[in-house]
């Protein structure tokens, strides 16, 4: 099989270590957890030479672990680089695969092999978490949000999932717990377009009196949690995330599993796929202020949060010693895309892309060059 991803797992999985060899006796961690940023840049973190941004969670990973300064997406958008990680294929090589809607098709087959159905060949429970972005359901049928939904990440590989559809500029803005949408009210079902609004309801360009958070270019059609978004939606109230809150939500989720895995004494494999620091960028109160660069920088030490959280997590069940962390982006980074939080502003003389030229949607080296 050529699967560059899926042996690159399996060479990391068998080594377990930076100094070790690669050998058929190396034996496997317990503990399999991938950290997978969004629109992180190279020069976002600490260790890659922020100055303003506190990132100390994910430098102690470097400090301890191996620091690559030569890691590439292998696309500078976020779609794309998510299909080749869990496919081992060059998406540009396939139709289809470029940024989605959030009622998008789900655009990988079901037949074929991938990384978490590899890792469940070796004996390890399966796990996503956060962002998922890589469609829903058969193609050519509309999704029915308010029932179950199938195929999901549990047909590509995953005992378990627990995902944003799409991301969190797009509707539906509602998590999905093993293809059902959580918390959803029966009574109150789910309709998502994203050709036409539905009528009586607000929409960010008509009704921005009702926005929180300005947008600057698109962004400006359904208005959930005073947010304009891609797309329109109507009903699923009591599904509805609150942004502020999906840091600390998704994390719960996640170390809810590592818990039970380690209580069960089962290897296991985690995908924890961050919506930071994708816009809207809405921190939790207790991160706002906490960097140097305004909403962007205090999304970024969230994220950090999140790393020690995780990393607390698996010390408290025993697993330091026997768990493979791998942090990493999925593509370089922006600061204006699509909402005016004043990243442009607050930037100062910050350089998200370190020493690369550009960012996010670029061919040039800062849109896929990143922090690994």
């Amino acid at each position: 099989m050529n699967k560059p991803a899926l042996h690159l797992m399996l060479a990391l999985a068998a080594a377990a270590a930076c100094p070790a060899a690669v050998t058929p006796k190396a034996k496997p961690p317990r503990a399999i957890v991938m950290i997978y940023a969004d629109d992180l840049g190279y020069g976002d973190v600490g260790c890659y030479g922020a100055k303003g941004i506190p990132t100390p969670s994910i430098d102690r990973l470097a400090e301890q672990g191996c620091r690559f300064t030569d890691a590439y997406s292998t696309t500078s958008v976020c779609t794309p680089s998510r299909y080749a990680l869990f496919t081992g294929e060059y998406p540009w090589r396939k139709e289809g695969t470029g940024i989605l809607p959030g009622d998008a098709a789900l655009i990988i087959d079901t037949k074929k092999p991938t990384l978490p159905r590899m890792l469940q060949s070796h004996g390890y429970k399966t796990y996503m978490v956060g962002k998922w972005h890589l469609g829903l359901g058969e193609k050519g049928k509309k999704i029915d949000w308010n029932r179950h939904i199938s195929p999901s990440p549990n047909e590509i590989g995953f005992d378990e999932s627990f995902i944003f559809a799409a991301t969190g500029d797009r509707v539906p803005c509602v998590i999905l717990e093993n293809g059902n949408v959580r918390n959803l009210d029966p009574n109150d079902p789910i309709e998502v377009s994203y050709k036409h609004n539905f009528p009586g309801l607000p929409n960010g360009k008509d009704n921005k009196d009702q926005l929180k958070l300005m947008w600057s270019h698109g962004h400006n059609q359904a208005i959930i949690n005073g947010i304009g978004r891609i797309g329109f939606m109507k009903g699923g109230k009591s599904a509805l995330w609150k942004d502020e809150e999906n840091a600390d939500v998704i994390t719960d989720k996640a170390i809810e599993y590592i818990q039970k895995s380690a209580k069960a004494k089962e290897p296991f494999f985690l995908m924890f796929a961050t919506h930071d620091i994708h816009v809207p960028r809405c921190p939790e109160k207790r991160f706002v202020g906490k960097s140097r660069h305004g909403v962007r920088g205090d999304v970024t030490v969230e994220l950090d949060d999140c790393v020690r959280r995780i990393t607390d997590a698996l010390q408290q069940a025993g697993l330091e010693k026997d768990a493979l962390v791998i942090f990493s982006s999925d593509n370089g980074p922006v600061l204006d895309d699509g909402y005016r939080d004043f990243a442009v502003r607050d930037n100062a003389a910050h350089s998200p892309a370190g020493p690369f030229r550009a960012g996010k949607y670029s061919i040039l080296e800062g849109g896929s060059r990143i922090p690994f």
